[in-house]
């Protein structure tokens, strides 16, 4: 093999690897909101797993980045899967007439919130932010088709200010 060669399959091979796996496997993503606040906060970064709706389905509870009939890519909490109703009553989530339980709102922020009921679409997902009172979410644009889902999160990196205290 020529040295032109050499050079070209140690410098090409690495970048196709790298790109692929970026475009099929996995991504980082840096959180632009605080719509996911408290478990996601300004400025954190993200690994969105992209093989794990490729390969399963989406589960409630589920933080997933998708990309939102806006265009905009955004990291959300799945709350619902296809043929569940959604509701909102006064600022607590109840799916198919049932109160979910969910420790990461706060609830005081939202109190006073009333939506649907509702129910998903088969093939759909119904996501919200955690932080409730800030976040454009499925309330707003309705359930997101999976094949809008990007990938799972299943790696969260915490700012270098978080990190370091500041």
């Amino acid at each position: 093999m020529s040295n032109a060669r050499r050079i070209l399959v140690y410098v090409a091979l690495p970048l196709l690897v790298l790109f692929g796996a970026r475009q099929f496997v996995a991504e980082s993503f840096r959180i632009p909101s605080l719509s996911m606040s408290p478990t996601l906060r300004t400025g954190d970064h993200v690994v969105a797993n992209k093989l794990a709706y490729r390969l399963g389905s989406p589960r409630v509870g589920d933080l997933a980045v998708l990309e939102a009939p806006t265009g905009e890519v955004m990291a959300k909490r799945i709350v619902a899967l296809g043929g569940q109703r959604v509701a909102i009553r006064d600022g607590v989530l109840f799916v198919d007439r049932h109160r979910r339980d969910e420790p990461y709102v706060d609830h005081d922020m939202v109190d006073g919130f009333f939506f649907g009921p509702e129910r998903v679409p088969a093939g759909d997902v119904f996501v919200m932010g955690d932080n409730r009172g800030d976040s454009e979410d499925s309330r707003d644009y309705g359930p997101i088709p999976h094949d809008r889902l990007i990938g799972r999160i299943d790696l969260r990196v915490p700012s270098i200010g978080r990190l370091i205290g500041a």
